[in-house]
């Protein structure tokens, strides 16, 4: 039996660990990263510390397998990271070390954090992150775990929610769509969806 619970700042590993096993256009991610540490420490754990309303885990009997995370307002938690939790990991991760592609690419978002993207405001400020493991997919977790972050963004009066996904992840572009998201934008690989509320 999976549950759904907030998320807590003692579930970091375990939001680490599925943030990697998914880093691959939702497939695992070993592989490709040096450090295991980086995708997490950009797309999950921050969340449950800064956001804690907003970030909830699927549990079942092995443990954490999937999370969705998001920001009420996006251009707020991108201010609050910059003060309390870049300048760390800036500090772990300077620039001009060698290191491999994907390792580069995650320290390199953590020295110039991209820009919320413009088409989001002001009718879609909110954002989120969800993935599961492949134990909980194909359960109906995923829409799960998005109309309790829904509810709850709702609840905080947020009018929509964007999101940025990959054009060849092809499974989260139909999942998003079917439970309502549209395409915002186009970069040409990748897609901002939203859904207002």
């Amino acid at each position: 039996m999976t549950t759904i619970r907030n998320a807590l700042a003692a579930d970091a590993d375990a939001l680490y660990e599925v943030c990697l096993r998914t880093a691959a256009g939702g497939d695992d991610g070993t592989d490709k990263f040096d450090d295991p540490l980086l995708p997490g420490a950009i797309f999950s754990v921050p969340y449950p510390i800064f956001e804690p309303s907003l970030a909830f885990v699927a549990e079942d009997e092995q443990g954490v397998g999937g999370y969705i995370v998001g920001a009420r307002d996006t251009l707020e938690f991108g201010a609050v990271l910059e003060r309390e939790w870049w300048p760390k990991l800036r500090e772990q991760y300077p620039l001009g070390v060698s290191r491999g592609a994907d390792d580069q690419r995650m320290v390199e978002h953590i020295h110039n954090p991209p820009a919320p993207p413009e088409v989001a405001y002001p009718d879609y400020p909110s954002h989120l992150h969800i993935n599961l493991l492949p134990r909980m997919q194909g359960q109906g977790l995923g829409r799960k775990l998005m109309d309790v972050l829904f509810a709850e963004l709702r609840a905080q009066g947020s009018p929509g929610v964007h999101l940025n996904v990959w054009a060849h992840n092809e499974r989260a572009v139909a999942f998003y769509r079917h439970l309502g998201l549209g395409q915002l934008h186009d970069n040409g690989t990748g897609f901002t969806m939203g859904a207002r509320f």
